[in-house]
């Protein structure tokens, strides 16, 4: 009989936790083996949210951490920020320690099945690109139709709800993302300051060894964190909820009456990383 092995990423966001849930509860006769990269720069509201889910599927969720840190791969990379045209720093402390660790499994004859986390309504989104036949990629979410609104139902009923920094940013991943949206980098900076000042400091590194790249587009963190950049965009954003709001239809079952808007309902579906986000 062959060896079978069955995995799930989990990165802390919502896609990924409502997944496991939805596995847990719907193919109970399955043995998954849940998983977290962890790349040791992640939000403390990550880590609480794990452990969260940890006592809804009643397993651990083992963490992958890679061989080397963030601070190794900056170095090796001249000091150059990761980037969205140069995402070294998923490749190296996401993708680079799940394919060490699958790789053990796959070496020693087991077909490895691997469940991501990509919505019915994501038609655009692929999952990790496999070159082995042994290794196979699933999408439960797309086979059995489940949307963003299927996600939020799964959260919700089972009693996980969404992790607690969805309250001012949709991303998990590191700290220092360059997906932020200039309002979440507001939020970091209020809500972690100590987060906020190290991607700073990282980031006045990298300018003085002549980077292309900061971390928010076409300004640094300097720029962006004077007060009069803040008010500019968080009245920005205020706009943007008050347009939403008249595009939106009203849940008719919330008893203020206001619509229920996340950061893409706001600012539109933008760049992830699935590995990091989903």
């Amino acid at each position: 009989m062959k060896k079978v092995k069955h995995v799930l990423g989990v990165s802390g966001g919502k896609d990924s936790a409502a997944l496991a849930i939805y596995m847990r509860d719907n193919y109970p006769e399955l043995d998954i083996e849940y998983f977290f990269t962890d790349t040791g720069k992640e939000l403390e509201e990550v880590y609480e949210y794990l452990s969260y889910l940890e006592g809804y599927l009643g397993k651990p969720i083992l963490y992958i951490n890679p061989d080397r840190d963030f601070d190794f791969w900056l170095k090796q990379h001249n000091d150059y920020l990761p980037s969205p045209q140069a995402r070294w720093c998923t490749i190296k402390m996401k993708l680079k320690p799940f394919q060490e660790w699958v790789q053990k499994f796959l070496d020693d004859g087991y077909e490895v099945h691997s469940y991501v986390a990509i919505r019915a309504d994501e038609p655009y989104r692929t999952g990790y690109d496999s070159s082995d036949d042994n290794l196979i990629v699933e999408l439960p979410f797309r086979t059995d139709g489940i949307d963003k609104a299927g996600v939020m139902e799964i959260l919700e009923n089972s009693g996980v709800g969404l992790p607690s920094y969805y309250e001012w940013r949709t991303r998990s991943g590191c700290t220092f993302c360059f997906f932020q949206r200039k309002i979440e980098w507001v939020g970091l900076l209020e809500r972690h300051p100590e987060a906020f000042k190290e991607a700073m400091d990282y980031e006045k590194k990298a300018l003085e060894n002549q980077t292309p790249f900061t971390w928010s587009e076409r300004e640094s963190l300097e720029e962006l964190s004077r007060p009069e950049r803040i008010a500019q965009i968080k009245a920005d954003h205020e706009k943007r909820i008050e347009k939403m709001k008249k595009r939106i239809k009203v849940n008719p079952l919330r008893p203020d009456g206001e619509p229920e808007l996340d950061m893409d309902d706001i600012y539109g579906v933008g760049k992830v990383c699935v590995m990091c986000h989903k």
